[in-house]
């Protein structure tokens, strides 16, 4: 059995004003060269849950441990830097694609390192986009262009697990399949320290790309 990078237990989490599990008792293992697919209807929790795992949301019962150990409030930084979250929509906020990619390298967690641009543009090679996407304009940038950024952006950030909230909801069907591919490909260099939750829509996408299938209904985790 693969080591375990991410685990939560018990995750649970009350609707602040209505009598309503967000999150109930929920619990996933996702082990190291693993993409697990979370599957389910709108409302079903799985945003909440990638929000959740990321620190990004309180909980009100459970844990959550990477490699092992809880992750809590004084780990938030380096934590985040490991498993990194992928909104559905995302902000880019600047004024260039390059100035997008650049701006986690303004934080003090990854000033320790320069910034792969070399290896931006083999990655933007692979999403068929050359150099000058780089000088997009983000205002400008349509919603399928925003997700392959923020995409390009976490892989360069280099983390261990990948939290992806409908990373390819915007995309056409060629790129989303060059998308799953790069995803593929990533999880395969180093199978023993990184692994995917992914959550989709498509069933079809999620039989693709997954090794393991669960399901949420009303909060509630299931095995497929």
């Amino acid at each position: 059995m693969m080591t375990a990078l991410l685990v939560a237990r018990g995750l649970s989490r009350r609707h602040p004003r209505q009598d309503q599990w967000l999150l109930e008792n929920v619990s996933l293992r996702l082990a190291a060269g693993e993409c697990v697919a979370v599957a389910g209807a709108t409302g079903a929790g799985k945003t909440l849950l990638l929000r959740a795992l990321a620190l990004l949301d309180p909980i009100e019962t459970g844990e959550i441990f990477f490699l092992g150990r809880p992750a809590g409030a004084a780990d938030v930084p380096a934590y985040r830097r490991a498993v990194t979250y992928l909104h559905q929509r995302p902000c880019l906020m600047a004024e260039t694609v390059e100035a997008a990619l650049r701006r986690p390298w303004g934080l003090t967690i990854h000033r320790q390192r320069p910034f792969p641009r070399e290896e931006a543009l083999a990655l933007l090679g692979r999403l068929g986009r050359g150099e000058t996407f780089l000088d997009q304009r983000g205002a400008n940038l349509s919603g399928g262009e925003m997700q392959i950024t923020a995409l390009l952006r976490a892989l360069l950030l280099s983390p261990r697990v990948l939290l992806l909230d409908e990373p390819t909801a915007a995309l056409d069907p060629q790129t989303t399949a060059t998308v799953e591919s790069l995803l593929r490909n990533w999880r395969a260099e180093v199978p023993e320290e990184r692994a995917i939750l992914w959550v989709s829509h498509d069933a079809a996408q999620a039989e693709r790309v997954a090794d393991r299938l669960v399901h949420m209904d009303n909060g509630s985790i299931q095995e497929i």
